[in-house]
């Protein structure tokens, strides 16, 4: 894979511009190069709602799904 596909770019079109645009910050900077198990636990995360995700990525809430921790500990990264 060498570049982004379409269909994830416009799945991370949110209702929050600040997810726009940590999420294209996470796709520019690491997606492509990411090991196929953090992509996937991506593509799981992009099906949550935006509330739930900003309150994991701003560690107001702990992360409740197994498996995503380490994808959002990564996403912090990029906010």
């Amino acid at each position: 894979m060498t570049e982004v596909p379409r269909r994830l770019r416009w799945r991370c079109r949110r209702g929050m511009k600040e997810l726009d645009l940590l999420f294209a910050r996470y796709l520019e900077a690491r997606y492509v190069a990411a090991p196929e198990a953090e992509r996937r636990a991506f593509e799981v995360l992009l099906g949550k709602e935006d509330p739930v995700l900003w309150s994991w990525l701003i560690e107001a809430e702990p992360v409740s799904r197994e498996g995503l921790e380490e994808v959002v500990d990564i996403l912090r990264r990029y906010r």
